[in-house]
Order: C-alpha cells, then structure tokens, then sequence
C-alpha cells in the first residue's frame, strides 16, 4: 500500500512535520483506523497513531486505486480523542 500527499494537503500541514504523518502511517506502533468526515463531509478513513517519539496523531486519508492513498489531513489528538486513543492502546497489550 502506498501513501502520496496532494499538493494542496501539505500545504495545509500546521505544527506537523510529512515525515511525522508516515511514521504513523508506516511505523511498528498499533494504528487504529476509524471512519470519518472531512471539513466537507466526505467520507474518509482516518488513522489514530504515534509517531516514533509518541506523539498522537490523527491522520486522514482516502483511496484513490486499489493500493494508493492521499493523505488528505493530520492533526493531533483532541484531549478526549487522547484518552479514548490510550484506552484502546492498553487493549493491544
């Protein structure tokens, strides 16, 4: 499965690095995927996770072809999101 970043997405990257979002994305940590919306209401997949250095992300992406995403968004978790995040994590243990 491959990851690619429209134009128009990094751009709109704020306090997140590209190399944070693929480690999320990409890395040995548990991923939690979720269904969710985008600002516009559509449907996208979004990827709860941590970075190496444990940050919590979530990451929003969408399926352009069998094996080909676009990462659409990243931001970090809300403080609720945190702790609903924290509750699953101690489930893969």
């Amino acid at each position: 499965m491959g990851y690619d970043w429209p134009d128009w997405a990094l751009d709109r990257l704020r306090g997140i690095e590209p190399w944070e979002v693929m480690q999320v994305l990409t890395g040995k940590r548990p991923r939690w995927p979720r269904r969710g919306r985008d600002g516009t209401g559509a449907s996208i997949l979004t990827i709860w996770g941590r970075t190496n250095a444990g940050r919590a992300l979530k990451v929003g992406v969408y399926q352009v072809s069998d094996w080909q995403w676009h990462i659409a968004s990243a931001r970090e978790l809300t403080a609720v999101e945190s702790a609903e995040f924290q509750q699953w994590e101690e489930t893969r243990r």
